[in-house]
């Protein structure tokens, strides 16, 4: 199962997967039936072998040995001062302390509608076609939740995010796995014209894409766009990592292309452009039929969340361009510092296109080593923490040698990283 550490085990233990809780008689909790009926398990049989999620195994590791933690995506110094400095002045005024409203305070809803005019040309109703989340992913539940009955089929790039796998399931879908294959991880259009079937509701789109760095071109969403409309597919696009691009890899929003806007669930957040990954501030566009639907869902989530914060996201937002090209040439200089590292240590790289992830293989720097393995010894071999990408996928063989390494950190620890890696080649 996708975000999992292994396929098979018991809740809470080290593989991260979720198994039966114990047997037991009928009239203890969850018993079946008959005198010495196995127990049904605890967990709901949707989320079987969704576990513990890698990212806590790898960080807890990190802890316990000491390693520097490249593995979970979260940067190692706070953002802009004058956010944070927001965030207190709306604590210090009382703004958002109880409950703010449950579409999000209109600040940070007009905030959205104007970055969405501002960055990509697109008009946007702050009061009608905006939803505020606690972060992007309450926003990819509350949509599946609200988009899909059970037995519909969700089509997806693999490797996956690990909550997309949770959420179709938490909402009685059935994933469609459309492979991404290094080196480039470009999609196959025909083949994901061919994985469409009657029973295709939805496509759940990830681009600029976690954890490969691909980067959807204007020709592919063009094609993706027109599939959608001619077989009458919703989308849900998760953009995160909208202004984190490089090379002069283009963000291109697919709600704006044609026949798009009336089908398309929109979706981005402040913790990755800003930096302020705990604050968990993340919004919903489109149109205003598919948002109030995402909306009915999301009050029975959170209701709301990060009060406080949403006034600070919405003052992020109006940041000068000088901020957004800044933060994308900081992140590219961390790109190549680590990407080069890496590849003196015998890794072969795949130079991301976008996001603050590299993707590695590990098939000639450690033979007959699956990415799992490899990286649950990392730390006390090399003192660093990475992810296997072998846990995205439903189909791990795809991704059996592939290791994921984070670079949102500061460069002396990307440099530290780099070093460390080398003793596993010798070099």
């Amino acid at each position: 199962m996708a975000g999992t550490a292994g396929a098979a085990g018991t809740a809470g233990e080290p593989d991260g997967t979720v198994g039966t809780v114990g047997t037991g008689r009928s009239g203890g909790p969850g018993g079946s039936g008959g005198p010495g009926g196995a127990r049904r398990p605890f967990l709901n049989r949707r989320l079987a072998g969704l576990g513990t999620t890698i990212f806590a195994e790898m960080s807890a590791l990190a802890v316990s040995t000491g390693a520097i933690n490249l593995g979970q995506g979260f940067p190692d110094t706070d953002g802009p001062e004058s956010v944070r400095e927001a965030a207190v002045r709306a604590l210090r005024d009382g703004r958002g302390n109880q409950y703010p409203p449950g579409q999000g305070v209109p600040e940070l809803r007009a905030a959205v509608s104007g970055h969405q005019k501002r960055f990509y040309g697109l008009d946007v109703d702050p009061d009608t076609e905006v939803l505020v989340t606690a972060g992007a992913t309450e926003a990819i539940a509350a949509a599946m939740l609200a988009l899909l009955e059970p037995g519909d089929e969700v089509i997806a790039f693999e490797p996956f995010y690990d909550s997309y796998a949770a959420c179709v399931a938490m909402a009685g879908g059935g994933r469609v796995p459309l492979t991404l294959r290094a080196p480039d991880f470009r999609p196959d259009l025909d083949a994901l014209r061919d994985a469409v079937t009657p029973r295709t509701r939805l496509l759940l789109l990830n681009s600029p894409h976690n954890p490969t760095g691909m980067v959807l071109t204007r020709d592919e969403l063009t094609a993706i766009a027109e599939l959608a409309v001619e077989r009458d597919l919703l989308v849900v696009t998760d953009e995160v990592y909208e202004h984190i691009t490089y090379d002069g890899a283009e963000h291109v929003p697919l709600i704006g292309l044609p026949g798009m806007r009336e089908r398309t669930v929109a979706i981005s957040s402040a913790g990755k452009t800003f930096s302020f990954t705990g604050w968990k501030v993340g919004w919903v566009t489109g149109p205003a039929e598919l948002v109030a639907a995402v909306r009915t869902t999301k009050q029975f989530l959170t209701y709301v969340a990060s009060g406080p914060f949403q006034y600070a996201a919405a003052e992020a937002l109006a940041l000068p361009d000088a901020y957004f090209t800044g933060l994308r040439d900081d992140l590219r200089a961390k790109r190549d510092i680590l990407a080069d590292g890496l590849a003196t240590a015998g890794f072969e790289v795949y130079r991301p296109q976008g996001t603050y992830f590299i993707t590695t293989d590990i098939a000639d720097l450690a033979p007959d080593t699956d990415a799992l393995t490899f990286c649950r010894t990392l730390p006390e071999r090399a003192g660093v923490v990475a992810v296997p990408n072998s846990v995205f996928y439903d189909h791990p063989t795809a991704g059996r040698t592939q290791v994921r390494f984070a670079f949102c950190k500061q460069q002396n620890l990307l440099r530290e990283a780099a070093d460390r890696l080398r003793q596993l080649s010798n070099v």
